[in-house]
């Protein structure tokens, strides 16, 4: 034991001293393996500080109160709730029949003798230095101690009086305001001074005011509902605080009167899930994974962690090996005196535990120093503050003892390596004889196979990615063990290269243990980048196939559905003067009721909503409302929903949707539009001028040749007959319709009527917006500018520039092809300074017999290109496996899914899902020649052309 300590001991201090003499070769080393551990213990860091215990969750969500009630929505039924009050349910099943709806008195639930605090939320348009900013409002006496630790005051005070308020500071960043500055709301006459800063721990970037109670939303929802606009909504919750705080069973008990509570002691001392009864109701589990799922996430976890690792020791190994090389005379030194084969190994595997524990040590310390510094702008990023800085030492622990264990698998081949070499062969300088193993690559082959296998049954029989994943690790694992032996290969083609490049392959075939890792790294770092590449460019290929334009190439649309269209002027003006219009149509859309309705229904009294009536004898069967309760499409069998979506017209859905979102995309306007979408057909324009309404889909015309359009406006008896299959109560127009013959491409548009036929059949109308055809592509600084104008209005504007797909993973693939470039390089000057240093015998042999110096430089240039190209090629072949077995599990998921949306009638898409797998070749080209190319003429460039003149050494 003492003997082993001591030998032990000696080999770390004499590679501790190697490790310092050499520091560029040590640094180098020490930050491929430091700076994964630097990423990874910082992410630690930054997901456990980030990471709330149960009290500072509940001194966020609720101050210094002891619940937080809240009105569940129910109209007071009974409700179950999770611990955290996040999810609730009414306790009764009602299965498909109505839900109950409506408020509930919370005030009522309160204990006596308890101390409540409103909390009252809502939002308004408010007045900036650029316009208008859509902003939360809140109102909350934040200066009360029971809401301490809800928000953070910054600078400034609170507001004491009604016209006074204080502000977020991104909400004064994005406004431009500032404390002492005044602002408003649209619609609303009142000022407000900002007497404040504070920020929401919880929501960095939230655009938020808070106001004393009653101070700004109620006056508020008075001044738009005079001014004719929908009332705005705002919910309260209430920060209770009572002696002894609230029990779960207190919690389940105020539960029964439809109230929901968030429970301070709850939260500290959760219950039992036995206890919970909405987790006892199905569907309403706590969702955590299964254990199936937390072992496939473990696996996954420990592949991506372990080709990591392999990546690092295939670099790094050959720099370890590097050292050893230049080393060997110190080795053979120990050896003469004495030192077994076990001493070299130790000496060499010490400069890995040296390295990996420095690595280890490294970037521990740069983690915490760079998250302790870096937490503002971290904090700022993830959108809150930390909790409490939270450092698990075992957690670092285990991710330092990575490093070391890495710096360990480096050396392990160098030093076997090491210890296999004769003391004199070690003193001499000869390289003797290196034969490769004839096992490993066997073992590659049947890896290969294993893994290949696998990773085709994951493709063509199973539909799980993470078995296509794994085998295709498992049989890149097996082309990494075939390296040496594929380098052979390799050198069979030397015979027609020229002198250089024939001497760097001999060279590299030669001394496999040093070119195999090297060509091993590469492979890697290469594959993996392929297999992305050819997967994002098979998806973007996919995408750009099932694109659908909303628009002709180069149209714009531009719509505003809220407040009645009061900004659409301003923005048909923002848009003919900041865009090259050619041709402009302005549309509107019918309203029932107040022109401040919402589009979709609802608003409360006065406001009503339109229909347009599908003929029963053009209803789809499979959609056709039934009395009672039920899905109409359960009447019938997979096989003839296939056959109705496939067949029958009145169930062809695909004219809907795709930009136009009205009720039937119905649309008000003239013959322009027309235009615009580019729908040629004298008819359609000829219908418009005469009155009628064009319609561009067969099923809203009944026999008549009318299109009845319902205006309903009580909302209520709507919803009572919708739930018992009646049609809604309402006053039908019915107007004659021109059906547009064909199937014209309309990007949506259903029906289109003028304005004065509209009039004429009693519909009101409201401003939507406008389409215009552009004489060219707006182009980017043309688009800066409307968004600009666009957004100091500060309206909910749906500006969409028709221009065509556009590949958004062009940078990504760029960034793939230069990461795996870098490794290329890397790892093929690492190889090329070993290859210097075996071959610095022969360079001097060259130079002694009249070799020109640049020789020298000429051969280290073709090491390094040799080295990179046979990484880059089989790399490149190896990416290429896992992506398309991707593919291929993706396209059976798709079949399936398919086959099951139109069994069902989801969908009437008759064509059957075929994902294509596209090679990205410009990726290709630039790793293949690219890259080789580079390395080998910044390995040149970096290679004196000089070397020392010495003695040979004798043979």
């Amino acid at each position: 034991m003492k003997t082993w300590f001591h030998s032990w001991r000696a080999a770390i201090r004499i590679a501790r001293r190697d490790a310092w003499r050499s520091k560029g070769r040590s640094a180098l080393v020490l930050a491929m393996i430091a700076l994964p551990i630097l990423g990874v213990s910082a992410l630690d860091l930054t997901i456990r500080s980030s990471e709330l215990s149960p009290a500072e969750r509940a001194d966020r969500t609720m101050g210094a109160a002891d619940a937080r009630f809240q009105d569940s929505g129910y109209g007071g039924v009974p409700v179950f709730q999770d611990p955290p009050g996040d999810m609730n349910t009414p306790a009764k099943d009602y299965g498909d029949s109505a839900w109950p709806s409506g408020s509930v008195d919370v005030t009522k639930a309160f204990p006596a003798g308890s101390t409540v605090l409103k909390d009252t939320i809502g939002g308004a348009k408010l007045t900036t230095v650029h316009g208008l900013l859509m902003t939360e409002v809140r109102e909350l006496k934040a200066a009360d101690p029971i809401a301490r630790g809800i928000t953070t005051l910054l600078e400034g005070r609170y507001p004491e009086k009604n016209d006074e308020v204080i502000a977020t500071s991104h909400f004064l960043e994005t406004s431009g305001l500032s404390i002492g500055s005044t602002l408003s709301a649209r619609n609303f006459d009142r000022q407000y001074r900002i007497v404040g800063a504070y920020e929401i721990p919880d929501s960095l970037n939230t655009d938020q005011v808070n106001a004393l109670p009653g101070a700004f939303l109620a006056p508020y929802a008075k001044a738009a509902e005079k001014a004719g606009l929908q009332k705005p909504g705002a919910s309260s919750t209430y920060l209770v605080r009572a002696s002894g705080g609230f029990t779960w069973n207190m919690v389940k008990e105020l539960n029964t009167k439809g109230v929901i509570v968030t429970s301070r002691a709850v939260l500290l001392d959760p219950p039992a899930k036995s206890e919970v009864p909405l987790y006892q109701r199905g569907g309403w589990g706590d969702f955590e994974s299964s254990a199936g799922a937390d072992a496939a996430e473990l696996a996954a976890l420990g592949t991506v962690v372990g080709l990591a690792m392999l990546e690092i020791c295939l670099l790094a190994g050959p720099a370890f090996a590097v050292g050893a090389r230049r080393s060997r005379r110190q080795l053979g030194l120990v050896g003469a005196n004495g030192g077994a084969r076990s001493h070299i190994r130790a000496i060499v595997l010490s400069g890995g535990l040296v390295i990996g524990i420095a690595a280890a040590v490294t970037g521990t310390v740069l983690a915490l120093i760079l998250t302790l510094a870096l937490q503002p702008v971290l904090e700022d990023t993830m959108g809150q503050r930390f909790g409490a800085f939270d450092v698990r030492p075992l957690e670092i622990l285990g991710i330092a003892l990575l490093a070391v264990l890495t710096g360990l698998l480096a050396a392990i081949v160098p030093a076997i390596t090491a210890s296999r070499q004769t003391v004199l062969a070690s003193l001499t300088g000869r390289r003797g004889i290196r034969r490769s193993s004839r096992v490993l690559p066997l073992i590659g082959l049947v890896a290969l196979l294993i893994g290949g296998a696998i990773a085709l049954f994951g493709s063509l029989v199973s539909q799980q990615f993470i078995i296509v994943a794994g085998g295709s690790a498992i049989a890149e694992l097996g082309i990494v063990a075939m390296t040496p032996a594929l380098v052979g290969l390799f050198g069979r083609t030397g015979r027609w290269l020229p002198l250089s490049p024939r001497l760097a392959l001999r060279d590299a075939v030669r001394n496999r243990g040093r070119t195999a890792p090297a060509v091993a790294a590469v492979l890697a770092a290469v594959a993996g980048s392929v297999a992305v590449s050819v997967f994002m460019a098979s998806s973007e290929a996919q995408y750009e196939a099932e694109y659908q334009a909303q628009l002709p190439y180069g149209a714009v649309s531009a719509f505003v559905t809220e407040e009645g269209g009061r900004d659409v002027p301003a923005v048909r003006d923002a848009v003919q003067r900041f865009l090259p219009v050619d041709v402009r149509a302005d549309v509107e859309r019918v309203t029932v009721g107040k022109a401040g309705c919402p589009m979709w229904g609802g608003g409360g009294d006065g406001c009503g909503r339109y229909e347009v009536v599908v003929p029963p004898a053009n209803e789809c069967p499979m959609y056709a409302t039934v009395p009672g309760d039920g899905d109409p499409s359960e009447r019938f069998t997979p096989e003839q929903r296939r056959k109705m979506v496939a067949e029958d017209w009145r169930c062809d859905q695909s004219y809907s949707g795709h930009g136009v979102y009205t009720e039937g995309g119905l649309l008000v306007g003239d013959a322009t539009v027309l235009k615009v979408l580019g729908i040629e057909d004298a008819g359609a324009a000829k219908a418009l001028a005469e009155g009628k309404i064009v319609s561009f889909t067969r099923a809203q015309v009944d026999k008549n040749g009318t299109i009845g359009i319902k205006q309903v406006t009580d909302i209520a008896a709507a919803d009572k007959a919708a739930e018992e299959g009646r049609p809604a109560p309402g006053k039908v127009s019915s107007i004659p319709a021109y059906r547009v013959p064909g199937s014209p491409k309309t990007y949506g548009l259903q029906a289109l009527i003028t304005p004065a036929t509209a009039k004429a059949a009693g519909l009101s109308t409201t401003p939507m917006g406008l389409y215009v055809a552009t004489d060219r592509l707006p182009d980017s600084e043309a688009r800066q500018k409307l968004d600009s104008e666009l957004a100091k209005l500060g309206s909910d504007v749906e500006l969409h520039v028709e221009e065509g797909f556009v590949n958004d993973n062009s940078i990504i693939l760029l960034a793939l092809a230069i990461f795996a470039g870098l490794v290329t390089i890397g790892a093929a000057g690492i190889a090329t300074g070993l290859a210097q240093a075996d071959a610095e015998a022969d360079l001097k042999t060259l130079a002694a017999v009249g070799a020109p110096p640049r020789v020298r430089r000429t051969l280290s240039g073709f090491q390094c290109g040799v080295v990179a190209a046979m990484g880059v090629i089989l790399g490149s072949a190896a990416g290429i496996l896992p992506a398309v077995g991707l593919r291929l599990t993706e396209e059976r998921q798709q079949i399936r899914f398919h086959e099951e949306a139109v069994a069902q009638g989801w969908s009437n898409a008759t064509d059957i899902p075929s994902l294509p797998i596209v090679i990205p070749w410009e990726t290709l080209a630039g790793l293949l020649i690219a890259v080789p190319l580079g390395a080998a003429l910044l390995a040149a460039l970096v290679t004196r052309s000089r070397g020392a003149l010495a003695r040979r050494a004798a043979i």
